[in-house]
């Protein structure tokens, strides 16, 4: 299977978004992850469905693809980072992450992108586990109906740092809401590195059957810090073979959320990296793809001055 690469506009901010749109396609990304943001289709503004509208005509003349991604750092709370979650003690709060959700999802329709992506959020301090569970699986359950009526898949991404932080938690919450068809799966390669207990490519050929949306970067073991390729300890090869052996038809998009300073150069070093390292990619079939050895599990670090989850 040939994949198809993307670039999130988290790294672009530095850029308008028809600029950054125009940067890519010159570039030959097959498209992108749009975050929705203050600076890139507010999703809070006025006049979002035209403006929508406007972003359909403009998607369509460059050929780039999109999946619509929610992880704005303070488009609902301007002093909290990500807040609020679908874990806020405050039940308006939840209500208000919901609603973006809700409203992405129109967004992704029109678009007609490929998923919408979403993140369960940090333990509130003083709430324990199981009830973050019990708020997260009520909070989901109106967005995965929308996300069935809509046609629109769901992509939840184990984040580090979150409640929802690893794969088996993604199970977790899947068995919790009933093994929805509408709700799929974020992988994050680098995140894969920082926390999972097997190693990523390993971590594809797991989570083949859910992928909706695919992220990718460099990252070290234990160190949640998203890094250009070549300066982490990813090995991608394996990981490109693992992709291309599932079949998954989405985008594989560059996350850099921190690197908007350099974006424009990196957006082209990142495509040139996955290409070169793409074309001598060998995939097996997922049934068959070699079993790699465990990784034994690390305590998890933030960067200092990075602010935790990205």
């Amino acid at each position: 299977m040939t994949l198809r690469f993307g670039y999130g506009t988290n790294g672009l901010t530095d850029l308008r978004l028809d600029d950054a749109l125009g940067l890519l396609a010159d570039l030959g990304y097959d498209g992108l992850g749009l975050t929705l943001d203050h600076m890139h289709l507010d999703p809070l503004a006025p006049d979002l469905a035209e403006r929508t509208r406007h972003l359909t005509r403009r998607l369509d003349q460059l050929g780039l693809s999109v999946t619509v991604e929610t992880g704005a750092r303070y488009v609902l709370d301007r002093r909290r980072k990500h807040g609020p979650s679908l874990l806020d003690p405050d039940p308006d709060g939840r209500a208000a992450r919901v609603q973006l959700l809700l409203r992405a999802l129109q967004v992704a329709a029109d678009l007609g992108a490929h998923a919408v992506h979403c993140f369960s959020g940090t333990l509130p301090p003083g709430t324990d586990a199981e009830t973050g569970w019990k708020r997260l699986a009520e909070a989901m359950a109106p967005v995965v109906t929308a996300a069935t009526e809509a046609d629109v898949p769901l992509a939840v991404e184990p984040e580090p740092g979150h409640l929802l932080a690893r794969l088996a938690d993604f199970h977790r919450l899947r068995r919790d809401l009933g093994d929805p068809a509408a709700l799929g799966l974020t992988l994050d390669i680098g995140h894969c590195q920082c926390l999972e207990p097997v190693p990523p490519a390993a971590c594809v050929t797991a989570a083949a059957p859910w992928l909706r949306h695919v992220q990718i970067e460099d990252m070290r073991r234990g160190v949640h810090e998203h890094l250009p390729f070549g300066t982490g300890e990813i090995d991608f090869p394996p990981v490109l073979d693992a992709l291309a052996a599932t079949g998954y038809q989405g985008l594989t998009v560059v996350e850099l959320p921190r690197h908007s300073h350099a974006g424009p150069q990196l957006a082209e070093e990142s495509l040139l990296f996955l290409r070169r390292t793409a074309a001598t990619a060998n995939p097996v079939p997922a049934s068959t793809h070699p079993t790699r050895s465990r990784t034994t599990a690390s305590p998890l670090t933030f960067v200092p001055g990075q602010g935790g989850p990205q």
